[in-house]
């Protein structure tokens, strides 16, 4: 099987003196696995996501994901791949305060033109998968940490994206909120979602993740299977 996401000599530079953030980057990602992204902080792993994800483009190289050539896509172009390709679940949340869970968790359907009658039923939908739906109607700011964490992944799932990218999704939890992140990450999984995620969170690696990266100064350094697919 082909892989779902692939890199070809990726380099991003953000300084032309400095030193890239990506250097020479080649990575092939399978579908249907957890890959985890580890290294030290400036290390280049949010610009990796970023990459993948069409939020950033590469200063050279070629980016695959799903068969499209994210690298060349325009800025209207990425923006309907990261609506219909891939969902993003952020360290601090990013919910919108002003809105309730089921409108947060609502609106990337409600971007990709989905009705809004619709957005709603597939926000209830996840909402019960989630142990969520007594809070549909509630603000974010009365959610507890782990709450919140929930409602960022079902949003991040709503328009069901091949692939899946974390952002430190433990790094705001205490442990037992990032316990049950990190079993819904895996629960996701063997549903067949593809979940790349960068963290510093040795748990996720060694208990989670099917493969580990680890980057450092903007180079692979390590790449290991850490335990089989189901």
């Amino acid at each position: 099987m082909p892989p779902l996401i692939t890199l070809r000599d990726v380099t991003k530079r953000y300084d032309p003196t400095g030193r890239p953030a990506l250097d020479g980057v080649d990575l092939d990602i399978e579908a249907g696995r957890i890959t985890a992204v580890m290294g030290p902080s400036g290390g280049g792993k949010s610009t990796l996501l970023n990459l993948i994800g069409g939020l950033d483009r590469p200063t050279i190289g070629e980016i695959v994901v799903t068969d499209v050539r994210v690298d060349r896509l325009s800025e209207s172009g990425a923006a309907r791949f990261r609506r219909a390709t891939v969902g993003y679940v952020f360290q601090l949340f990013h919910l919108l305060d002003d809105l309730t869970v089921a409108d947060n968790v609502a609106i990337p359907a409600l971007l990709a033109g989905v009705g809004r009658a619709q957005a709603a039923d597939r926000a209830e939908e996840l909402l019960n998968q989630l142990g969520l739906a007594a809070k549909a109607g509630s603000f974010p700011a009365t959610l507890s940490g782990g709450e919140r964490q929930r409602v960022a992944i079902a949003r991040a799932i709503v328009n069901r994206p091949a692939v899946l990218l974390a952002d430190e999704p433990t790094g705001a939890l205490d442990r037992s909120n990032g316990e049950s992140a990190l079993a819904l990450l895996e629960d996701l999984n063997r549903r067949g979602q593809t979940i790349v995620v960068v963290t510093h969170d040795e748990r996720l690696a060694e208990q989670r993740a099917h493969r580990v990266i680890q980057l450092v100064d903007g180079v692979v350094s390590g790449d290991a299977r850490a335990r089989a697919a189901a």
